[in-house]
């Protein structure tokens, strides 16, 4: 769910802002020129900035867990270097440094992982210790990997080629690989879990294509076909809470959002007898349901009656699904990150691009069809505030507030550490605006005392 490549090639954010949704999509990290921010969805279909660190550091790389005080940081002064902080108490816990530059983080609440170019870390997010390291890995200059949200089936996926599209799954618990997924004949470029951590979808470079799969039974589901005019490059997949929907973001102006239903009669039979092959010429019905009642649906389940009488490139392509929902982004050629969520318990389908902007569509549940927009924000103004620089004699890497104490990052015991640690992976409720016709937004008033009688007053 981020933008992939936070590094620029000139060395800076000039040419963006890095943006990303947490983990459950209830809040946004931005990494700009001046620092990092934070913001919170509201139920108003609003944005609210909860934290700004001011920093004056560059930042590249942000990651926040879910909703907790933990985030993690890459700057582009120091792009090897991973700082761990507690930004509500503005103190870095602690920080790594690699022997590369960190070209991706991923979080969830039993690992830590980064990325580099070959090769992957893996850290116990109790205590930040590395628990193993995956070297050797093929080629990987963008930073490629996703982590799936779920403890209970903590898995890694990465490429497992530079030629084609292999995705190895690593289980990050067990530490042990858990089984190669052939996904595309082209080179990765996008992958995204969904929360149960059971179903990984798929992009290669050619972008015309996107699957998604069984974990770790390797079964391909669904196979969606984003678009056949032309090859895009796919910035983005994502995932909603629910499971149902899955949205993919391109170079072009147009947002995907794809429905996952269950298959049904010779659909249904179809994809689970393809489910090991993998990347070849066989079909993935159960997509087709996704464009509801129309020729689309009826010719998928013509081709389904009648495979065997078509070439199987041709039964392949008609019997993708399609998109069920769009939506249309003001310009082109920008870098996007979506998410699909409820707010207020209605279905939003939120873009958040490297221009700063975040949109906000309605996505209709029933019908799909285009997306409405409903509101746009700026997450950050066109001229970056005044930074509030640290103090001379801050140690490098030292906090604002560590600063003040005196107490450099190094010198934090393991003790220290811990107690850090633990207050910053502690939840916080989520926030969001005032209903003040809602009761349950205030806290519980005791019955007034009754007055004292006329007599006791004299």
């Amino acid at each position: 769910m981020s933008l992939g490549g936070g590094h620029n090639t000139d060395g800076s954010n000039a040419g963006g802002i890095f943006v990303q949704f947490n983990q459950d999509c209830t809040s946004l990290v931005a990494g700009s020129s001046s620092g990092y921010h934070l913001f919170a969805l509201t139920p108003d279909d609003g944005v609210e900035e909860i934290y700004a660190s001011r920093s004056g550091q560059d930042t590249c790389l942000v990651d926040r867990l879910f909703s907790s005080s933990l985030v993690a940081i890459v700057t582009v002064s120091a792009p090897r270097k991973l700082i761990v902080c507690h930004y509500k108490k503005g103190t870095e816990i602690c920080n790594y440094s690699y022997s590369n530059t960190i070209l991706a983080v991923k979080l969830n609440r039993s690992r830590l992982i980064v990325c580099l170019e070959e090769s992957l870390h893996v850290h116990n997010i109790r205590d930040m210790k590395i628990l193993h390291t995956i070297r050797d890995t093929p080629p990987n200059p963008r930073g490629l990997c996703a982590l799936s949200p779920c403890v209970d089936h903590c898995y890694v996926a990465y490429p497992g080629s530079s030629a084609v599209g292999e995705v190895q799954i690593f289980d990050a618990v067990h530490l042990n690989a858990k089984c190669v997924i052939s996904a595309h004949d082209s080179p990765l470029a996008a992958l995204a879990w969904s929360m149960c951590g059971r179903r990984l979808a798929t992009a290669s470079e050619r972008g015309t294509v996107i699957r998604v799969f069984a974990v770790p039974e390797r079964t391909r589901l669904y196979e969606f076909r984003r678009g056949m005019k032309r090859c895009v490059s796919i910035a983005c997949l994502a995932f909603s809470a629910c499971g149902l929907y899955l949205a993919a973001t391109s170079n072009t102006e147009t947002v995907h959002v794809f429905r996952l239903q269950e298959a049904s009669g010779a659909g249904g039979a179809g994809a689970g007898a393809g489910a090991a092959a993998g990347a070849g010429a066989e079909a993935a019905p159960g997509a087709g349901e996704a464009e509801g009642a129309g020729w689309m649906e009826w010719l998928s389940q013509a081709v389904v009656a009648g495979a065997g009488l078509l070439p199987a490139h041709v039964a392949d392509v008609l019997a993708q699904g399609r998109a069920f929902a769009a939506a249309r982004l003001p310009h082109a050629h920008v870098r996007a990150v979506a998410a699909v969520t409820n707010v207020a318990r209605a279905p939003r389908l939120l873009v958040a691009t490297s221009a700063g902007e975040l949109y906000v569509y309605a996505l209709d549940a029933h019908d799909g069809g285009d997306c409405v927009l409903l509101k746009q924000h700026r997450l950050l103004p066109a001229a970056a505030p005044h930074a509030l620089h640290q103090p001379h004699d801050a140690a490098p890497g030292c906090s604002y507030a560590g600063a003040l104490r005196g107490q450099p990052p190094d010198a934090m015991t393991e003790s220290g550490r811990a107690r850090e640690l633990g207050a910053a992976l502690a939840g916080s409720p989520p926030r969001g605006a005032f209903d003040l016709r809602d009761p349950r937004h205030f806290p519980p008033m005791p019955p007034a005392p009754p007055a004292p009688p006329a007599a006791a007053l004299d």
